[in-house]
């Protein structure tokens, strides 16, 4: 550790603490990164000598620097006295023994020894740290870091950052009726502006390029300190934290050291609170104030601040939910219109009028043996009439528009992820090579070491070497991974049985709760039985949906680590596909089986199929299985909105961050510095916050609605509005949980969503099988087609429901499951069920007729016609909407030419000013000797210039 010292000040500790907490102790340094960890002192007692001094830790405060800072020459003469001087701050005053080591006693050293060479060798990396004293038995500590110029432009330009050049160039916009289009646009739309300052001329832009320290004068750097801004630096910073290991325990970076308890934390500060009183504006504060509040909801985005703060991947996720909410604003608008439809035509609806009318005696079959009595089809007049509101033409025409509309969101998505990256300056922006991940890492170790047979006992040092020769060629095989791939797939399979079980239960629940409300001597009980059990079992559902969900969630990240990926982003994606997978046949099973299963497996009167000893399986209701499902599908809706989406979202991390202060609380005790619990410094304000997971819970939740919005909205058109309800709140809510309720997050750079494009492209063409079979099998559109075009005599709706139910003979039921006392005992010869079968006096009785076919057939032609026609104009649409703004395309054109012209007059320019030097040095020095030293060593001045210093002759370069 080279220039290490200790400054102390008598006056206090406030003394020497920055103000804001965002800087060093001299003010000056900006803290880049945090590393926090918990620490414990070893037990000591006194030595017997009576003449030992009283130790003073708390007269002086200490920080310890390394590598750099303010009172640097006072420190290069003392270093030695400052090391022992730090040693002995550790070890503990004199007079002082230390006890023998116990267990925890050891594994502190251990965990205190890997800090000591982690944080020396971040030191030989070129950062400096600061550090606070470790002066109370036991408590919470800080490191924090700094990164210099001379960090920053060396891995900028391995990390190839691009950042602004001197040029800047003129966007060319598109002309005519668009152009005015466009501003008329921007007019209209100036109050729904964020209050957020623009950087420059819109229609200017800076010209990038990749950080090159050989060609530094061609960067516009009017300050060291400020041209990395804060999210580049903090991510230059974790890029070395990453990578520096120990050889202690095999540490392979900051990942492995907070996996194995050596830090607590590593975060990058936020920028100051958000919400202080005084004048001063930060980035955060202004986020707060114009994005992350429930009182700017109708406002747009600050979507390139919230690039600058956080990074281009959240600020994808931003995007992405914007646009997404933006095009449920449609989809709201024509779903309620066509829920308007069914509510006007009612009235006219001629099925649900033969349903009502109490003129038709439909003497229906009974719903369960022996204790439900035969029953009017006129008692369901209420259930067909709330069908017609969903069930009615206009549904089919709002499946094919929500097809095309999932395909128009996607194509756009695809065009604004584009014009995000020109003007993010992602164009391109290549696949960095990633770190192997720690877990990675450590498994390559162990069979490395099984391989070489090394015992325990004397592999230390062997294993540190195997450390540090670990191949890039050496990886995992197949067989090195076939026990997880083995688990995966078991427990998944499993999980996905659970589901099924649990809905299976459900359905049980429903039969058993059927029956035994059927028993109720109750005239009223038994009238609501179908709307008790529905309700109820769709409460149920959805409680066992919510409880799942979490548990899959942890599965499916458990799973995805005995798995082994090697890095982060495989790690990602399949703990995404896993999740995904879980969740949503967790949150669709009920859903599915409503749709497609319920009521299909029932039998006949007669011959009925039973679940159990005396439980037929459930039948729909008159009206259809539709509005059953519109009911599930819109209670598991809302319910998962309103409870895990938001309630879970402001609950869960409050919670989080009292227990982690409770806990912080405890384990320091008395021993708490009263200043720093009255003037808290940023690194402790954020330390309390709950820590970054990833992106992957915001990401599902919206995927997951997404699917409701889009797989059944046949059946539940007003879907898209709840959902525009929902994510109104959604993007305020979770642009608070990032600016106030979390650390800030390290900035990752990413051109687009990943994984999850893939996956809303699958749900948008799954959409549409699904919908053609809601509308062909669940709905009654194709019965009602095919009798008025096929069998009624005067092409209308008159007597559809007559034709929709068969006759059954009352002496053919079962002996034991006759109604008991029934009350149309003596009157009935013949019930009606909903079926098309023969009637009692036809040769092939109760068989299908042929009518049952005919509709069969129809149902599937209407599957395969639709699918295909709504496929066809999916990739019409596809096709006609290109993936590049023709604008865009043109601007990254243009770049490239403004670019090489700019080098090129860079260049030229450079060797202008060569030249002029040359000639100037020659008349100055015309003897031979002198004059070539003195040329040398102009030569070598030049060329420290061009490499770091650029001030000397950059200022004569012409300002472009």
């Amino acid at each position: 550790i080279i220039n290490n010292y200790l400054d102390g000040t008598q006056g206090g500790a406030e003394d020497k603490i920055s103000p804001g907490g965002m800087h060093f102790r001299d003010s000056k340094r900006k803290v880049d990164y945090v590393l926090a960890y918990h620490y414990r002192k070893r037990l000591t007692r006194h030595l017997p000598d009576a003449g030992s001094p009283e130790p003073t830790r708390g007269s002086a405060s200490l920080a310890l620097v390394l590598n750099g800072g303010a009172g640097k020459g006072r420190a290069e003469h003392q270093r030695q006295d400052d090391s022992q001087h730090a040693l002995q701050e550790q070890m503990g005053p004199p007079g002082m023994e230390m006890v023998e080591l116990g267990p925890l006693d050891a594994l502190e050293e251990e965990k205190q020894l890997q800090r000591q060479e982690y944080e020396r060798n971040l030191v030989e990396a070129g950062l400096e740290i600061e550090k606070d004293p470790e002066n109370k038995s036991q408590g919470l500590s800080f490191v924090r870091i700094h990164a210099p110029w001379q960090v920053l432009s060396r891995e900028a330009e391995l990390l190839k950052i691009k950042m602004p050049t001197k040029k800047m160039y003129e966007i060319t916009e598109e002309g005519g009726i668009l152009k005015k289009l466009n501003e008329i646009w921007c007019k209209l739309t100036e109050p729904l502006q964020p209050q957020v300052p623009r950087q420059g001329n819109n229609n200017m832009k800076s010209l990038s390029y990749p950080f090159s320290r050989e060609k530094i004068y061609l960067y516009n750097i009017k300050d060291k300190d400020t041209f990395f801004d804060n999210a580049t630096r903090s991510r230059i910073v974790r890029e070395i934290l990453k990578r520096t290991s120990t050889k202690a325990r095999n540490s392979m970076g900051i990942g492995t050291l907070i996996a194995n308890n050596v830090y607590d934390a590593a975060y990058p500060l936020h920028d100051g609170e958000y919400d202080s009183q005084n004048d001063d504006m930060n980035e955060r504060k202004l986020l707060y104030r114009e994005w992350a509040r429930y009182g700017v909801f109708y406002k747009f985005q600050p979507i390139d601040l919230i690039r600058k703060y956080f990074g281009e991947k959240i600020a994808l996720y931003f995007a992405w939910l914007g646009l997404y909410t933006e095009f449920l604003i449609p989809s709201s608008v024509v779903g309620i219109i066509v829920f308007l439809y069914g509510c006007i035509t009612i009235e006219s609806d001629i099925p649900s009028k033969e349903m009502c009318d109490q003129r038709n005696a439909f003497t229906m079959c009974p719903l369960c043996d022996k204790f439900c009595d035969y029953w009017n089809l006129s008692s369901a007049c209420a259930t067909a009439r709330a069908s017609h509101l969903f069930d009615n033409p206009a549904t089919v025409f709002f499946s094919i528009f929500m097809a095309l509309w999932a395909t128009m969101f996607l194509e756009q998505w695809k065009r604004l992820q584009m014009r995000l990256n020109y003007f993010w300056d992602l164009t391109g922006l290549e696949e960095e090579e990633e770190h192997p991940r720690p877990e990675y890492e450590t498994k390559l170790l162990q069979k490395k070491l099984k391989n070489k047979n090394i015992t325990t006992g004397n592999s230390n040092e062997v294993r540190c070497n195997l450390l540090f020769s670990l191949d890039e060629k050496e990886k995992l095989t197949w067989n090195d991974r076939m026990p997880g791939y083995a688990a995966n797939f078991g427990l998944i399979l499993f999980m996905i049985m659970l589901t099924f079980s649990a809905v299976f239960g459900v359905i049980v629940y429903r039969i058993t709760t059927a029956a035994a409300l059927s028993f109720s001597t109750n005239e009223k009980t038994r009238s609501n039985v179908r709307v008790t059990v529905t309700a109820t079992a769709v409460i149920i559902n959805l409680v066992v949906i919510l409880i799942l969900d979490e548990i899959y969630g942890a599965v499916a990240k458990w799973l995805t680590e005995i798995e082994v990926p090697k890095t982060e982003k495989t790690f990602e994606e399949r703990l995404i596909l896993k999740a995904f997978l879980l969740k949503f046949v967790n949150s669709y099973a009920p859903i599915f089986y409503v749709a497609f299963f319920k009521g299909r497996f029932v039998g006949r009167p007669g011959h009925y199929v039973y679940v159990f000893d005396g439980y037929r399986m459930e039948e729909c209701a008159p009206g259809g299985c539709l509005m059953e499902l519109c009911i599930q599908l819109s209670i598991i809706m809302l319910g998962k909105q309103l409870i895990q989406n938001n309630l879970f979202e402001i609950g869960i991390p409050k919670l989080k961050k009292l227990f982690r202060k409770l806990k912080d609380e405890r384990t320091e005790g008395k021993e708490m510095d009263t200043n720093q619990s009255k003037n808290p410094q940023q690194w402790d304000l954020d330390y309390i916050l709950e820590p970054f997971t990833g992106l992957t819970p915001e990401y599902m939740e919206m995927i997951i609605q997404f699917g409701f919005v889009t797989l059944f909205v046949a059946s539940f058109p007003l879907a898209p509005l709840f959902a525009l309800l929902n994510n109104i709140i959604e993007v305020r809510l979770d642009a608070k949980k990032f600016v106030t309720e979390l650390r800030r997050p390290d900035t990752v750079r990413a051109k687009d969503i990943g994984i999850w494009f893939n996956i809303l492209s699958c749900i948008g063409k799954l959409s549409v099988i699904i919908n053609a079979f809601v509308i062909a099998v669940t709905s009654d559109f194709i019965p009602r087609l095919m009798y008025q075009y096929a069998y009624s005599q005067n092409g209308t709706m008159h007597g559809f429901i007559n034709h929709t139910l068969s006759y059954f003979n009352v002496s053919h039921l079962k002996a034991g499951t006759q109604p008991e006392n029934s009350l149309f005992a003596q009157d009935v010869l013949f019930c009606r069920f909903k079926d098309y079968r023969e009637p009692p006096w036809s040769k092939n009785q109760y068989e299908f007729s042929k009518q049952y076919w005919a509709v069969l057939s129809a149902r599937l032609a209407f599957v395969i016609l639709f699918q295909n026609l709504v496929m066809f104009l999916s990739v019409l649409v596809d096709w006609m909407i290109p993936d590049i703004p023709k604008d865009i395309s043109e601007q990254i054109k243009k770049e490239k030419s403004v670019l090489v012209d700019f080098f090129l007059k860079e260049e030229h320019e450079k060797l202008k000013l060569i030249e002029s030097f040359i000639a100037h040095d020659k008349q100055k020095h015309k003897s031979g000797t002198k004059g070539k030293r003195i040329r040398a060593a102009s030569f070598s001045q030049f060329n420290r210039s061009q490499k770091g210093s650029f001030a000397s002759f950059s200022s004569q370069h012409t300002e472009v």
